[in-house]
C-alpha cells in the first residue's frame, strides 16, 4: 500500500468522524411531540384526580371519557407533528434516528402495557392493576431520555432520565390514593412537557 493510499484512507476516516460528530451535534427533533404528550396526559391526570376526589361530578364512565379524549388528542398531534419532524433539517442524522426509534419503542411499549393491564383487569375483575401504570410509564420515559442523552451527547437529558427513574417508585408510594394522579400530572409536566419545550427551542425553524 502506497503512502497516497494510506493518506486517502486516513482522510476518509477523518471525514466519517467529522460527519458523525456533526450528526451528534445536530439538534434533537421531536420535542414538540413530547411536550404535547406531557401536557395532554397531565391534563387528563388532573381530571382523573378531580373525579376521584369528587371535585368533578361525573358518572363511572367519566374516567374512560377523559382518557379516551386524551388519547385521541395525542394521536392527532402525533400524526401532525411526526410529518413536520420528517421535513426538518437533520431528521436523518444518527442521533435523531435513535431518538425517534427510542421514543417510538417506548410508545409501543406503553400501548402494550395498557392492553396487558386491560386483560388483567378483566381477568382478575379488579382495577388495582392500574395503580402501577403511571410508574411503568415513567420508567419507560427514563429509558427514552437515557438513550436520547447517550446518542446526542446532551448530558442534561441524563438528569431528566434520573428524575423519571426516581419518580417511578415515588408514584407507587401514592398507589390507591387520588393524589397519585395529581403527582403523575406534575411528573409528566416536569419530565416530558418541559424537556420537550426546551428541545423545541433548539430546533431549526425551517422545513425542507
Amino acid at each position: 500500500m502506497t503512502d497516497d493510499q494510506i493518506q486517502t484512507i486516513r482522510d476518509d476516516i477523518a471525514f466519517m468522524k467529522a460527519m458523525a460528530e456533526e450528526g451528534r451535534r445536530a439538534p434533537l427533533l421531536g420535542g414538540a411531540i413530547l411536550a404535547n404528550a406531557g401536557a395532554i396526559f397531565a391534563g387528563a391526570s388532573v381530571a382523573n384526580w378531580a373525579i376521584g376526589t369528587g371535585r368533578l361530578a361525573v358518572g363511572p364512565m367519566g374516567y374512560f371519557v377523559v382518557w379516551g379524549f386524551a388519547m385521541v388528542a395525542f394521536v392527532v398531534a402525533l400524526v401532525v407533528l411526526t410529518r413536520r419532524v420528517k421535513r426538518q433539517p437533520g431528521a436523518s442524522t444518527p442521533a435523531n434516528r435513535a431518538f425517534g426509534t427510542a421514543w417510538s419503542a417506548a410508545g409501543f411499549a406503553i400501548f402494550a402495557l395498557w392492553v396487558a393491564l386491560m386483560v388483567a383487569d378483566w381477568r382478575l375483575q379488579t382495577h388495582l392493576v392500574w395503580m402501577l401504570f403511571p410508574s411503568m410509564i415513567l420508567a419507560l420515559y427514563g429509558l427514552g431520555w437515557s438513550v436520547s442523552a447517550a446518542m446526542s451527547g446532551q448530558k442534561w437529558l441524563n438528569v431528566v432520565a434520573i428524575g423519571a427513574f426516581v419518580g417511578a417508585p415515588a408514584l407507587a408510594w401514592f398507589a390507591g390514593e387520588p393524589e397519585q394522579y395529581l403527582a403523575y400530572a406534575a411528573a409528566l409536566l416536569l419530565l416530558a412537557a418541559v424537556p420537550g419545550m426546551l428541545l423545541m427551542r433548539k430546533e431549526p425553524s425551517d422545513i425542507v
